[in-house]
């Protein structure tokens, strides 16, 4: 199992950060491939629900290229998209449906679709900015080692359940450690290849935002798949589960650090 992660790694982090290093086209691929797969896991996670799968697939996919591309859009895209998605999942209902639970179908149909490819067009946002290569590479960098600090940690001195009723293994010390290495990372990012772009207490409030934020969004997935009651989102990915497992800290973290860039800058 460890090999088959190991080696999954060695093949894949090369691929991503091939992507994020060439931007434009093939950023946009991996992130609308991350967007889709995310969204299907989810759909599946969810499937006592009964959600409009195919339906929720092709608006979530319609969505994120229409966020991506359309940047003139005389209205607001998110509210304009919502409501379409809304009027096109009660339509399903009204007509094709049963009234009794519809409300919870056209919920978690709507969550998918609307939620899932709004969050992750952000990173296609964060790619565009001046300066997004390295902002994307301090994300990503950022989230991994916080990951993996607070995996190990918790294991070697977690002694406080942080959310027992969600992820029953995160604990609170593993969580500090969390944030400790990714100041530390954003530290280390600043004088590495970003010293010319943030400052030090910028870097500092970025690196909180992306420990804190980010952790959180992994125990909101965590939540789903509590209520899916399974273990891995999927099995796509050799060693490491699902693409939602593996994204699934960017759902939050990812708008975080883009409305925090716009506000500073």
């Amino acid at each position: 199992m460890l090999l088959t992660r190991i080696l999954t790694a060695i093949a894949g982090i090369p691929l991503i950060f091939a992507c994020v290093y060439f931007g434009d086209l093939p950023f946009f691929i991996m992130m609308f491939i991350v967007s889709f797969f995310c969204v299907q896991e989810y759909l599946s996670i969810v499937k006592q629900y009964k959600p409009h799968a195919a339906a929720s697939l092709i608006l979530a996919s319609a969505f994120f290229i229409f966020l991506c591309f359309f940047k003139e859009f005389p209205a607001d895209k998110s509210a304009v998209c919502a409501i379409a998605m809304l009027f096109i999942f009660f339509v399903l209902e009204v007509f094709w449906g049963n009234p009794q639970l519809s409300v919870e179908r056209i919920s978690a149909s709507f969550l998918g679709s609307f939620f899932l490819p709004l969050a992750f067009a952000h990173m296609v946002y964060l790619r565009q900015m001046t300066s997004g290569r390295e902002i994307i590479f301090f994300l990503f960098l950022t989230v991994w080692i916080l990951d993996t600090a607070a995996y190990a940690f918790g294991r070697m001195f977690g002694r406080h359940k942080l959310a027992p009723n969600v992820s029953p293994k995160k604990t609170i010390e593993g969580a500090a450690a969390g944030i400790v290495f990714g100041l530390l990372t954003a530290v280390i990012c600043k004088y590495a290849f970003m010293d010319s772009v943030f400052t030090l207490p910028q870097i500092l409030l970025l690196g909180l935002i992306i420990s804190t934020v980010g952790q959180f969004s992994d125990l909101a997935e965590s939540l789903v798949k509590r209520d899916g009651n399974i273990k891995d989102s999927g099995k796509i990915i050799p060693g490491h589960g699902g693409v939602f497992d593996r994204f699934d800290s960017y759902i939050f973290a990812a708008p975080a650090v883009y409305y925090f860039l716009l506000f500073i800058k």
